[in-house]
């Protein structure tokens, strides 16, 4: 594994590329910011929702992706109270014991800004079947839900004639990955590997799925897609994860704070909704050898939060650390025993990254701390 000289990020991240410098395309990306025309930039904004705004009378004339989060809190305020738009709200839920911080905050979204919010609370039946089969082939256990939070909210825009879909950050230009490229359009995202990947026919063959089951991952046509303009507020403004999360606090969003210390993150405000879904973002970890420690802590260098060092410390204190709560609540609502999960997880570990110390646990080979 090779770090990169700047956030630490490694280049094992899937789509993240080093320049001759040792510096990730992340960290590119953020140093571009510098050269870019942010006024410009919100001129094409106001240009964009000028376009739509009022397209349907006095009924909805765009719609936002949300979960209830610090960075959905903060795109409903843009639209609705800066770009004086009418949104509607598309969210997924994804079936899982929420924490009283997300209880809160998809509450306090609709309270706050005044706006309704359509969510698909999928077939549960479906969804522990599908998560069995992809957690235990693919490592993803939450691959039926993350193709929804896709796929709902183009299909629900279609429905609603509101093609001017908006998400937060292009993920993969922001932070590094297969879809890096800098552009104020969505429409392609759903191809940026996260969902993607697990043919739908193969998922046909286990006992018990159907198609009817399947039908709401379907992603619109390319003709029913050409009928959207998605967008990324990141292309338009200049995206932080932390102002966003202290805006969100500043209009009534929870953090985990006095609720759950959790042992493998080195913040409390992101994904907080659920415990459960975080086994999906920490198995990058025996994949990729690394996880949201490591996220943040690039994230929060760039964000000139934190310096390399304080970084890795933090790295190396947390990340491989998956919090006892989020197994047991996954092990709770799939099924599994302790012993099953882990003879599980013990077969994603990337042998090429990870050997097994004299107390067989797994430990990176090449951990950030121990670079030369």
């Amino acid at each position: 594994m090779k770090y990169c000289k700047k956030c630490g990020m490694p280049n094992t991240r899937p789509g993240i590329k080093f320049n001759e410098g040792g510096i990730c395309s992340a960290c590119q990306s953020f140093e571009h910011r510098k050269e870019i025309d942010w006024k410009q930039r919100y001129k094409e904004l106001e240009k964009l929702c000028e376009k739509y705004r009022g397209m349907n009378g006095t009924s909805y004339d765009c719609a936002i992706a949300v979960s209830g989060g610090k960075d959905s809190h903060y795109q409903v305020y843009l639209m609705k109270e800066v770009m004086k738009m009418n949104p509607i709200l598309f969210s997924v839920e994804d079936n899982f014991k929420m924490t009283e911080a997300g209880k809160h905050n998809i509450k306090n979204i609709s309270e706050e800004f005044g706006c309704n919010i359509i969510s698909l609370k999928p077939d549960i039946k479906t969804q522990k079947k599908l998560m069995r089969y992809t957690f235990e082939k693919y490592g993803k256990p939450t691959w039926f839900i993350d193709r929804l939070i896709y796929t709902f909210p183009m299909q629900m825009a279609l429905k609603f004639n509101t093609p001017l879909l908006v998400y937060g950050e292009n993920v993969s230009y922001e932070y590094g990955g297969l879809d890096y490229k800098e552009t104020y359009s969505a429409r392609n995202q759903i191809n940026n590997g996260v969902a993607s990947d697990i043919d739908i026919n193969e998922l046909l063959q286990i006992e018990g799925i159907t198609e009817q089951a399947l039908d709401m991952t379907k992603a619109p046509s390319k003709e029913e897609l050409n009928k959207l303009d998605p967008m990324y507020v990141s292309y338009f403004l200049p995206w932080n994860s932390y102002k966003n999360y202290q805006f969100a606090k500043s209009r009534g969003f929870h953090d985990l704070t006095h609720e759950w210390n959790r042992t493998h993150h080195i913040e409390n405000f992101d994904q907080i909704d659920t415990r459960t879904y975080l086994l999906h973002s920490w198995l990058k970890y025996p994949k990729f050898g690394h996880a949201s420690a490591t996220d943040y802590a690039a994230r929060f260098v760039r964000y000139g939060l934190l310096k390399r060092d304080e970084a890795i410390q933090l790295i190396k204190e947390h990340d491989s650390k998956l919090d006892p709560k989020c197994i047991q609540d996954f092990i709770e609502f799939a099924g599994y025993s302790e012993s099953e999960f882990w003879k599980i997880i013990d077969n994603f570990y990337n042998r090429e990254l990870f050997e097994k110390n004299s107390y067989g646990e797994w430990v990176l080979k090449n951990p950030i701390w121990n670079e030369k």
